[in-house]
């Protein structure tokens, strides 16, 4: 959540940068500007009453004890005016307060300098790009035919037990699945990340920390009577570990990691692009944060993106990396890095990791800051990644690693799996 004495400071510059995201932002950021002004000017006035009214109580009491009870009795009724002003002070502020956050929630992130400018994911900048495609047969298939040739995913099975988007991963498939998870989690702690296993359902005050809510696309699955959301990503739960912390700078920085099942509605998917794999409602994913001093978050951002290519390196699967511009930034991030697996069989490219800094727009909204050595308190900087999401690094690997006699396995994987090759 943007803070509002850095919008009056910066207001110029966040008018711009938002038109990266091509929204027109100076008639809100005018009016969260004059909704603060008015918070502002409440609290002081009502501050005042207040200090007026405790000094009236304590000259009424000092009156009674002379035997000026006229004087006495004055100064009671002015602190009865008092208390009716202060009562309606109270509700306007509570009245503004609540609209200016109910705005501020409203607003995006200001994107990072270096996010390009567009429209879509068609404006995205890819600026990596590592490994070869491979050459293979005219006969190759796509995962999904893979899966049911080899009995290693039931799509229809899911769609019976649950609807579309639940696949059930059966014998070698499911093993396969359970390897690159334990794969993932061995990676993320070899590299200093602390392990967690964390609840699947969130309350309403995590979806608010983290940007969640207000949910304006409706991707989220509630459980209304309990109030309770299923997470869409292990980033939520983890990042609210620390929501209404004040930490000491020496705690710095806090890397975790978790494996979860995520779940998504995906309202408004539909077409070729979410056959089998590409687009599930529940998919399981090993997610990376971070929480760090300010000037130390992109130095950390590069960390976590070198961390993911070699994952992907080890796997030898071809892949690139994109720089998100502003019309296919995320709600609450800075600044965003897509990891892109190519699917041969496809013949198209297929995102596997997102990669973002938050900078301090979900600590702001987690009131979670650090103390320095100077007693200063100062937001932390938050970071995320998907380290990795599986369905489609399992799609990627069936297709690209499809032979006319099987599936192999990629070497580093075979260790967890067992086997060297899918027949």
């Amino acid at each position: 959540m943007l803070q509002p004495h850095l919008i009056k400071a910066h207001k110029e510059q966040y008018i711009q940068a938002l038109k990266k995201r091509n929204i027109e932002a100076g008639a809100l950021l005018d009016k969260v500007l004059t909704l603060d002004e008015q918070r502002r000017a409440t609290q002081t006035q009502l501050d005042e009453i207040l200090a007026e009214s405790n000094r009236l109580s304590r000259a009424i009491s000092v009156l009674y004890k002379k035997g000026e009870a006229e004087q006495a009795a004055t100064a009671k009724e002015q602190s009865s005016q008092l208390k009716i002003q202060s009562k309606g002070l109270s509700e306007k502020l509570i009245q503004v307060s609540k609209e200016l956050e109910e705005l501020l929630y409203t607003l995006p992130n200001i994107p990072h300098e270096s996010v390009p400018s567009g429209k879509s994911d068609q404006d995205n900048e890819e600026i990596f790009r590592e490994g070869t495609i491979p050459d293979l047969s005219a006969s190759n298939l796509p995962h999904w035919e893979l899966a049911k040739k080899y009995d290693l995913i039931d799509f229809e099975l899911g769609n019976k037990i649950s609807g579309a988007g639940f696949p059930v991963y059966k014998g070698k498939g499911a093993r396969l699945q359970r390897a690159l998870i334990a794969y993932f989690l061995d990676k993320n702690t070899q590299a200093g990340y602390k392990e967690y296993e964390l609840p699947l359902l969130v309350n309403e005050a995590s979806g608010y920390g983290t940007g969640q809510l207000p949910d304006k696309e409706g991707q989220m699955y509630e459980i209304p009577k309990d109030n309770l959301y299923l997470i869409p990503t292990a980033e939520v739960p983890l990042t609210n570990l620390y929501r209404d912390q004040l930490l000491e700078e020496k705690d710095l920085p806090i890397a975790l990691t978790a494996y979860t099942p995520c779940f998504r509605r995906e309202a408004g998917s539909y077409g070729a692009d979410v056959r089998g794999l590409n687009r599930l409602h529940q998919f399981d994913k090993v997610e990376i944060v971070n929480i760090v001093k300010a000037e130390n978050s992109y130095g950390k951002l590069n960390e976590m993106v070198e961390h993911v290519k070699v994952i992907l390196r080890e796997l030898n699967l071809p892949f690139r990396i994109l720089r998100l511009c502003g019309g296919d930034l995320g709600f609450t991030s800075a600044l965003t890095y897509d990891f892109e697996v190519y699917s041969t069989s496809q013949e198209r490219w297929l995102e596997i990791s997102s990669v973002s800094n938050f900078e301090t727009f979900q600590s702001n909204r987690l009131k979670l800051r650090y103390r320095d050595k100077e007693n200063k308190k100062h937001l932390v900087h938050t970071l995320n990644g998907s380290s990795l999401a599986l369905p489609r690094v399992l799609a990627g690997i069936l297709e690209n690693y499809q032979t006319m006699d099987g599936i192999l396995i990629p070497e580093v994987l075979r260790p967890y799996t067992g086997f060297d090759k899918i027949v």
